[in-house]
């Protein structure tokens, strides 16, 4: 079989299921994948005979797709706000709203002189962590999760992205305290509402863990209450809480750090007009 034979079958078995644009971008990332073929090189590529092994591969990575399972997981890595990250099932994939939050928190410091220390609660794949690392070199950066599996993978993207993070496993509603003070803390904690399962998307749905996405219907802000406490503890004099925030609950998340002590408190709105970030100040 050569390779426009099975970009054709390709799109004829997604196409009930994708539209497609999506289709088109599917296809390039596996001949990236499977096929080490840049995108530029398929329209001239296109009477290349397929190996056995190629299509074998190929056809794989197709099943999964049409089992709705994530891109991200079929190809085991993505992209976060321009940096190579590893991913796999059982962590959460890094999604571009989180990408305006670390670009916030980039923007805030990335002219000051000093040295910073930051806190990411809840890292997952380490996307806030290894970035903010890789953006403000003179800043001393911690990360916290309670998986195990998500540590790992976060370790291995400080490793290919080439910074240093001291990570910790711990379950933060149950931690009393944090080990020292920072200048920002930040967390992306699970936060869609059990309610909203309904708004998800199978890939989503199917295959991300849980655990990093949902919350009881009663319960909504656990999370934030806990960190919210925490960071009111540890962070230093002028220090900054930043938080990615569920769009329906800014007005509760604003009440939410007022009520802890914190003060100048800003909602963003992210690319699609959402409320999704928030940020604070411990003065």
């Amino acid at each position: 079989m050569i390779l426009s034979e099975y970009r054709t079958y390709f799109y004829e078995q997604l196409n009930a299921l994708y539209p497609q644009e999506e289709r088109v971008t599917f296809f390039k990332a596996f001949a990236e994948k499977f096929l080490e073929m840049q995108p530029v090189q398929i329209p001239i590529s296109l009477n290349k005979e397929l190996t056995g092994a190629e299509v074998a591969a190929l056809n794989e990575a197709l099943l999964k797709l049409k089992n709705h399972e994530p891109l991200q997981y079929i190809l085991g890595e993505t992209e976060f706000y321009g940096f190579p990250f590893k991913v796999a099932p059982g962590v959460l994939i890094p999604r571009p709203e989180t990408e305006e939050l670390v670009d916030w928190i980039y923007q805030d410091f990335k002219n000051k002189s000093d040295s910073i220390s930051i806190l990411d609660i809840g890292t997952g794949s380490g996307a806030i962590a290894v970035s903010l690392a890789k953006l403000i070199p003179e800043t001393s950066v911690s990360a916290i999760d309670i998986s195990t599996k998500a540590l790992t993978i976060a370790k291995n993207n400080a490793v290919l992205n080439s910074v240093e993070v001291n990570w910790i496993e711990q379950d933060i509603l149950s931690t009393t305290g944090l080990e020292q003070s920072y200048d920002v803390i930040v967390s992306n904690p699970p936060y869609v509402r059990d309610l909203e399962k309904v708004e998800i998307q199978p890939n989503v749905l199917n295959y991300e863990p849980h655990e990093a996405l949902f919350v009881a219907d009663d319960n909504a802000l656990v999370f934030y209450k806990k960190i919210a406490e925490l960071a009111f503890q540890s962070l230093k004099l002028n220090g900054i809480l930043y938080f990615e925030i569920n769009e329906y609950l800014g007005n509760e998340m604003l009440e939410l750090v007022k009520n802890n002590g914190f003060e100048k408190v800003e909602l963003r709105n992210d690319f699609a007009g959402k409320p999704r970030m928030l940020k604070a100040k411990r003065t």
